[in-house]
């Protein structure tokens, strides 16, 4: 089976071919037909699996077919998503695909100056990429309508029930066309998604090609039980291993990654780090400088889980264990990606043994012990701490951190 033979317009599977895409994965051949037949699309992928692509052609192909142009400030397809990085990664991807027509593709995504985007959606948008929090500011300043949306994607949506934003949803739902095809696309399939699925999707036809909390095949993993105050030392020993390789390395905090980074720039590694405390332009700058290798080290949050499209990361390190047992596999799907083959290394303290057993009952498998000895009961037991030290009051005391929950983290 190829693009051609499912149907899509021959302008679409040259750009294919030209991106050397000339085989559908099996999401994509699962989804797409029933997409282009006009069906509400429910579609369960671990990430990796071209889920853009599902979505995207079909969409691509439609409004092609359609061969009209929006009116100002309308937006004819509309793909919402949780983080900045995967929305950029599909504009890109969406623009790439439907390079030298006449459909337009913009991002709205926050960080980005609210003015630059609002003139960019004056001129009308065949097909937008945006996350809720700033789409619903540029709703509200008047700088875009929905009215005429026919196409609604939710990328990723079990991550943005985790963030929070089924709220913006409610808001953002109720103004687009009521004549429209919706596709929810998700990695996992938690009760809330089927109660998402219900309210937003019309009898919907299910697809789905591996089961929730399944990581790539191709990705080799190991297990170190190691003190939280050494884990620094054993990444750089990892990393001398391997310094001209790509790696892309996870922590809990956003001041975690930064000091994390700023102790391997100290031993040498060209490092950047990025996490929600950056700003869009830095977070773009270094993963740009990340994909040209000018970085061999990316320190990232769980805001960099999904939506980063590297092929040559080589290895993903969890610095720190994720406290949603499903982004692990999230994390170490950032390599290993369109076929290749890659390495996963995860760290595990006392305090992390529930975050481990969490991750290995959601995997359904044990992850090899390569370094150190499982942490007895007493050991992981004793009260957590968190990965920053603490600061010291006047009077000698410590004072006391709350530790941060997963959507701070990002």
């Amino acid at each position: 089976m190829t693009f051609e033979t499912l149907g899509l317009a021959p302008r679409l599977v040259q750009k294919l071919a030209e991106q050397d895409i000339t085989e559908p994965t099996p999401i994509q051949l699962k989804a797409i037909p029933h997409a282009l037949a006009g069906r509400d699309v429910m579609g369960i992928a671990q990430t990796g699996t071209g889920k853009t692509a599902a979505f995207g052609l079909p969409m691509a192909h439609n409004l092609l077919k359609a061969g009209t142009k929006p009116d100002p400030k309308t937006v004819r397809g509309l793909i919402l998503t949780p983080t900045r990085e995967l929305a950029k990664q599909i504009a890109d991807n969406l623009a790439a695909y439907t390079r030298d027509t006449h459909l337009k593709v913009n991002l709205v995504v926050g960080g980005a100056s609210l003015n630059a985007q609002a003139t960019k959606l004056h001129r009308g948008t065949d097909l937008l990429v945006a996350t809720p929090g700033r789409l619903i500011d540029l709703i509200e300043r008047k700088a875009v309508r929905l009215d005429l949306t026919k196409y609604l994607v939710l990328d990723e949506a079990d991550q943005m029930l985790d963030m929070g934003f089924i709220h913006a949803l409610r808001r953002i739902a109720p103004l687009l066309s009521k004549d429209r095809q919706t596709m929810l696309f998700s990695a996992t399939m938690p009760k809330l998604m089927a109660d998402l699925a219900k309210a937003y999707l019309n009898d919907p036809i299910r697809v789905e090609v591996s089961p929730p909390g399944k990581p790539a095949d191709k990705v080799t993993q190991g297990l170190h039980f190691v003190e939280q105050a050494g884990k620094t030392r054993l990444l750089i020993d990892h990393l001398d291993d391997h310094r001209a390789d790509m790696a892309l390395v996870f922590t809990r905090t956003k001041h975690g990654a930064n000091r994390l980074a700023g102790a391997l720039e100290k031993a040498g590694y060209a490092v950047g780090a990025i996490h929600g405390n950056k700003s869009q332009g830095q977070r773009e700058r270094a993963i740009k400088a990340f994909k040209s290798g000018e970085l061999k080290v990316l320190v990232a949050t769980d805001v960099a889980a999904r939506g980063l499209d590297i092929p040559g990361v080589r290895h993903v390190y969890n610095y720190d264990l994720p406290n949603v047992a499903e982004n692990y596999v999230h994390r170490i799907g950032r390599t290993a990606r369109a076929g290749r083959d890659g390495r996963a290394v995860a760290y595990c303290a006392p305090a992390e043994m529930s975050e481990l057993k969490a991750i290995q009952k959601a995997m359904g498998r044990e992850i090899p012990i390569e370094g150190g000895t499982r942490w007895g009961p007493s050991q992981a037991e004793a009260p957590k701490r968190s990965s920053k030290p603490q600061a010291a009051r006047p009077n000698g005391k410590k004072r006391q951190r709350r530790r941060p929950g997963a959507r701070k983290a990002a």
